[in-house]
This record gives structure tokens, sequence and C-alpha cells, in this order.
């Protein structure tokens, strides 16, 4: 019961006058890019691109971090993938302008989500039926990232952007132009956007590791906790974006050409080699510490990643304004991606060395080529809206070099949704349903014995969403909502088979795994009255055969071994050799052994907001408190794994003219309730300010300067959702400052 403590209270405080009220920054007061309407009844957030474009510029994951219901799991500065109320991966779908961004960061804990956040009109999050009509197996929810580079209406006026922005935590700097015009009628948009962040600043004593590395490890913990900074966390980008549109009272119609080119370096790296090098190199020198030897001449081995990205867009309206179809709204995008991770070493070892080393360290290229069309019929009157849609991907995955963990798999998806909102008298509707046949192909090779043997999953997928709407008073209205989503298992659930050096485990896939399917329940309560303003919102989730990568580990072991005591020192033996046999010739015996399993699992938890807006001087001043709770355990009463902890978020802004300020408390609780092979994750607090100022420029223009810092405690912070939360925490204290200047 305590943990719905403070949630009760907030409900008890609705009928109150007493109350404090947020910020509607937050709220739902502008036009989702998906059903054009001014309002929807169940996003999480829409959230407008200044407040993006104005603050520090981050990974996606980084910028929607301190909204409620929503966090990442982070694999240092570059990598934040986003995690909805404790759904995560595949269940989560991040799109650009509506379609699915098809990067390769499913594959891998340590791939960013590649997207381009310069100049965007607003980022999406949203849950329930109006999800449903743009991707499939959206437990978690989509994040969409709306731009004009494709724009449905002229542009009045010639508009030139540029942006600088420079960090103390990095000694980074990012620059971006942004251009649009109408030229002869047609709408034309260019931008460019270049990013370079050094390593991260940590605070001292931040990293740790485990005792892996005998009597020496004290001396290198030592040394690590004292570098003050990440070895390995740069990153860099360069994009472009190219569109070109042509509108008329038929509708719209234009092309788009994105390129985004981005290098950073993986922070943490499991070594499946370590012990065999130390057991070579020890023999040559007959010492027992030949490895850390080798590591001397060797020197610091840096690890990276390069991505290339090019899609090609074509979108586009028609208006029939007919009896049964107002308006196709039509798009196409053919997108190919390239993630290459390689290895390079620091000078100080000689040439035979140096070529045994590219030996053992080929680069590897994760790729995804895929084509994606599809079409949405309106076909709304003046009783309700609706929209059907249609749609189609062709999509190939394939990892090739030294960690090609999964053999080349394809994936063919064919999709028809529907999607209804209707104003009844008493109540408001709204519901979405999809039917997706699904065709995956892939195989797995036996590793001892070099068979491989074929699969295809060809299945199909059935989930809805409906939710219902009421205004209870003038101030207070409440929203109900259930969804029932199947999800196929991705491919990598599927087919992966291999050493995963970004998380440390040797992973194995299962082709037999069965679809999950989520049944979930929320009820959302929004109050507001005379610059308060109240929001709670409670949910339950059952996912049946929810899919996980679980570690093996002595736990489990014992737990296996509860039925066989009688044989127990003969199957430990037996285990273990088959374990050597198995895995240690191919190098795989230092790492983590984990499986992608299936289990029932169930999620729930809450989200509440209250606050309010005081008029002073000539501005406004907002106040504002949150806390987010979510909690998953599967069937058997342990912890679903790396779900982060409750947090309490406090808020206050000023807004005046032209100035704003904003101040941000997030208060993260300790991690106590942790899955099997997980540690206990620390409390921390990350204090956030920002002050923009607007500067006009002999009304042809305006300059926003905006002077902000991110953990200004300077707190050691560990996310409970990485993989590599010890060795790779969150940055330390940043301080910078950010010009747009807009002709």
């Amino acid at each position: 019961m305590k943990k719905f403590f403070n949630a009760i209270i907030i409900l008890i405080a609705f009928h109150s006058n007493s109350i404090i009220s947020q910020d509607v920054e937050e709220t739902i007061v502008v036009t989702s890019a998906f059903i054009d309407t001014a309002t929807i009844t169940n996003p999480l957030y829409i959230i407008d691109g200044d407040e993006i474009n104005d603050d520090a510029t981050t990974s996606l994951g980084d910028a929607i971090d301190s909204y409620l219901g929503v966090s990442i799991a982070d694999y240092g500065a570059a990598v934040g993938q986003p995690i909805i109320r404790g759904m995560s991966g595949p269940r989560v779908k991040i799109l650009k302008n509506g379609m699915v961004n098809r990067d390769v960061s499913g594959l891998g804990a340590d791939h960013l989500n590649d997207v381009d956040l310069n100049d965007i009109q607003q980022i999406e999050i949203v849950k329930g039926p109006s999800s449903l009509l743009y991707a499939n197996g959206t437990i978690g929810g989509i994040i969409n990232i709306v731009d004009d580079c494709i724009s449905a209406l002229n542009y009045e006026l010639p508009e030139l952007k540029v942006g600088y922005d420079t960090q103390s935590v990095n000694d980074g700097s990012s620059k971006n132009l942004n251009y649009k015009n109408n030229i002869g009628g047609f709408n034309v948009n260019f931008g460019y956007n270049k990013i370079n962040f050094g390593n991260y600043d940590v605070p001292s004593g931040a990293v740790f590791h485990e005792e892996e590395h005998g009597e020496h490890e004290e001396e290198e913990e030592h040394h690590e906790e004292n570098m003050g900074f990440i070895n390995n966390s740069d990153y860099a980008v360069e994009a472009t974006k190219f569109g070109i549109s042509k509108v008329g009272d038929w509708g719209y119609v234009g092309i788009s050409v994105d390129n985004l080119e981005s290098i950073y370096g993986i922070p943490f790296h499991g070594d499946e080699h370590e012990d065999e090098h130390g057991d070579e190199h020890g023999d040559e020198h007959g010492d027992e510490h030949g490895d850390e030897e080798e590591h001397e001449e060797h020197g610091e081995e840096r690890i990276f990643s390069t991505t290339d990205s090019e899609s090609f867009t074509i979108k586009g309206s028609y208006n029939l304004n007919g009896n049964l179809v107002n308006k196709i709204d039509f798009m196409y995008r053919d997108s190919d991606y390239v993630l290459t991770e390689a290895h390079e070493e620091e000078e100080g070892h000689d040439e035979h060395e140096d070529e045994e080393e590219h030996e053992e360290h080929a680069p590897t290229n994760f790729m995804n080529k895929a084509t994606e069309y599809g079409a949405i019929l309106d076909i709304s009157n003046d009783v309700m809206n609706q929209k059907l849609v249609f749609n189609f991907v062709d999509e190939d995955n394939s990892i090739v070099g030294e960690e090609a963990f999964m053999n080349p798999a394809n994936n063919e998806e064919f999709t028809i949704g529907y999607y209804m909102s209707r104003d009844l008298d008493l109540f408001s509707v709204d519901l979405g349903m999809r039917i997706d046949q699904i065709d995956r192909t892939g195989s797995v090779t036996d590793e001892d014995h070099g068979d491989i043997d074929y699969y295809s999953i060809d299945d199909s997928t059935n989930s809805f969403a409906v939710s219902v709407g009421k205004d209870l008073s003038d101030t207070l209205s409440v929203n109900i909502g259930f969804a029932s989503v199947e999800r196929l298992p991705s491919v990598i659930e599927l087919f992966m088979n291999g050493p995963h050096m970004a998380t440390g485990r040797l992973e194995t896939g299962n082709p037999n795994l069965m679809s999950e399917t989520s049944d979930n329940f929320d009820i959302t309560l929004n109050y507001e009255n005379d610059g308060f303003y109240a929001y709670a919102s409670f949910y339950v989730t059952d996912v049946d055969n929810y899919i996980t990568l679980m570690d093996e580990d002595e736990d489990h072991d014992e737990h296996e071994d509860e039925h066989h005591d009688e044989h127990e020192d003969e199957d430990h033996d037996e285990h273990e050799d088959e374990h050597e046999d198995e895995h240690d010739d191919h190098g795989h015996g230092n790492l983590i052994h984990a499986n992608y399993v299936q289990e029932d699992a169930e999620f729930d938890g809450y989200e509440f907001e209250f606050g309010k807006s005081f008029d002073m001087d000539s501005g406004v001043l907002n106040l504002s408190f949150g806390r987010d709770v979510v909690n998953g355990k599967f069937s058997d009463g342990h912890y679903v794994p790396r779900i982060n902890p409750s947090r309490n978020v406090y808020a206050m802004s000023y807004e005046r003219n032209d100035l704003v300020f904003k101040l941000n408390l997030k208060d993260v609780d300790k991690q106590r309730d942790i899955g099997e092979g997980e540690s206990v994750t620390d409390a921390y607090r990350m204090l956030d300010a920002r002050l923009t100022k607007t500067f006009d420029i002999s009304g042809k223009g305006k300059l926003k300067v905006s002077v902000y810092g991110r953990n200004l405690l300077n707190e050691i912070a560990r996310n409970h959702s990485s993989f590599v939360k010890d060795q790779v925490p969150l940055p330390g204290k940043n301080l910078g400052i950010k010009f747009n200047l807009t002709f």
C-alpha cells in the first residue's frame, strides 16, 4: 500500500482548491501529426521542438528522460535507448515522420537510435489506439520525431537558422544550419548538423570494476577511479537533409533525402579472449602476469563504432473529397543503414604484434536495408473520425565480421489497420486495431559441427486498443483505456547465437519462441482549475510469454538442481565439461552465458503530477511535483531485470516576455528490486537548470541565448537499466551555452 500513498493523496486533492499545479508545457495542447486533431486522449507527451532546440545538444533518450513514465537504457553519452513504463527494445518503436526508423539499435545495447534532432517541430510519445496505426508490437508505445522537411504547407517567408552549442563535460560543440524558402512554388528545406563531443567527465570515484584481475585489481581500480573521465565515450555526428514539396488545393507531395554519419567510442567492451591471451602469454614468458605485461606492450585499445545511413522518402496527401474517402496520405521510404564496430591499437607495439591484433579484431558490420510503403485513407464523416491504413515492409538484417553473432535474416510485414474516434454526448471513444502478417526467416549455425538450421516464422498478429474519456465536471476528466497487443519475437530474439561483447555475454536466441501478448489497463484523471493542474495515471500490464535475456547464474542452477540432489556433482561436472567443450574452444569462456527465455510477467505502476502557476510582476511562475513508479515481476515471483527505480521530479519555471528560466530536480530512488544476476543500484539526484533570453535583431530576426547546467550537484549516477552501469556511469557536471540565430 505504501507505493500508492502519494497517488492516493493526489486523487483526494482533486476536489481541493489548495493544491498547486503543473506547468502545462507537458499537456497535450498541440496537434498530433498522427490523427490531425487538436487533442489526443491517451499519449504520454507531445514535446514542442523549442524545448529540444533551446536545450543542451544530446541523444534522443537523454532529451526525454525527465518526462514521467519515460526513461532510458544508456551505454555512454551517445546511446540512450528509450524505455516507456518499463517496456524497451522492440516493444518501443522510434519513428521519423510517422515511419519506423530502420537503424540497428535493436541489434545491440551499444547501438544508438540514429535520428537527427536538428530543427524538429515536436516529439510525440504515444500509447493507445492511435499508436497502432503506425507500428506493430508496440507494447510500450511509439516515439515519433516530427519535422517539416517535406512540408505540407507553403513556407510564407524565407528563413535561415544558425545554431552553435558548447559544453564543458565533454569539451565538445555542435553547429547547425537550416534554410527554408518557397522557390518557384516549391518548398525547399535544407538542414546541416555537426556534433563533436570528446570523452565526458565523471565525478571522482565514479568508475569501479568487479574483481577479476587477481592481486592487481586494487591498483587498476584505483587508477580507473581517478581518471576523471570515461575513456572511449566520445561522439561525433554529421547529418544533412534536403526536402522539396509542392502544395495545392489537391493536397501536397514531396521528397526528402537524409544522410547521417556518426562515430562514437564504445566505453566498455567484454573481452572474450582475456583468459586465452593470458594463458598463452603466461606460458610464453613463464609469468602468471603475462596478460598485464602484454597489455602494457600493446597499450590501450580503442573500440568504436561508425554509422552511415541514407534514406529516400516520398510523402504526400491527395484530397479526393469523395462520399467515402476524403483523402489519401501515402508514403514510401527506402533506407540503407550500416554500423561498423572496429578496434584499433595505440602506438607501442611492433609490426608482428600489430598484424596479430588486426587478425583477432576484424571489424563487424551491422546492416539493415529496408523498403517500406503504405497509405492511410481518411474515411471520416460528420459523425466520427476514421482512418484505414495499409502498410508493407521488406527488411534485411545482416551482421558480418568478427562479432557476427547472428546469421542474415529477413523480415516481411503486411499490415491492415483501422482507427476511429467519436465524441458522444456522454463520453468520447477512441478505437484502434491492426492485423499484421509477418514472415521472418533466418538460420542458426552450430559452432561445434558447422551445421546450419534454417527457420521461417510465418504468422499473424492481432492487436486492438480502446479508450473511453468522460468529463466528470468542468474541471475534472477521466480516461479509461484497454489494449491487447501481440508481438512476434524479433530476429535477435529468434536467431541470436554467439558472443555479444557490448553486454559481456554469450547470448543464445530461440527460434521456437512464441509471440508475446500484452493486456494493458490504465486509468488517467486530469484536473485543471484557476491555474491549478493535477494529473494521475495508474496502469497494469499482463504480458503472456514475456521475452527477456536471462543470465545463467548459480541461483538458477541451484533451483534446477533441487530435483536432482543425488546427481548434483555428476551433473555439475558434466555440465562444466560440456560448457568448456562448446564455448572455451571458441574463445567465449570469459563471458556470462545468457539465453532469451519466456515467462509470464506483470508490470504495474503509476505517474502523478501536480502544480500551480502564479502571476508575478510581468511574468508567470510555475511550480510542479511529479512521481513515477514501475514494477515488473515474473509469474514465479522474481523481478524482471533492468527495471528503472521510482523517481520524484521537482520542477520550477519562470517566463517573462523574452526570458525563460527552468529548474528541474530528478530524485531517483535506490533500486533494490533486482533480477537474476543483477546488483543493487544506488540512489542519486540530478539537478538541471536553463536560462534562455531572446533578443530582437532590428525586426529582421531574433537571437536566442541559452545558458544551461546539467548534473549541477556533480553526483555519481548510475542507470539501473544499463548493462554497463558500473563501468559507464552517467556524466558529471556539465555547463554550456547555446546560440540560435534566426533570420
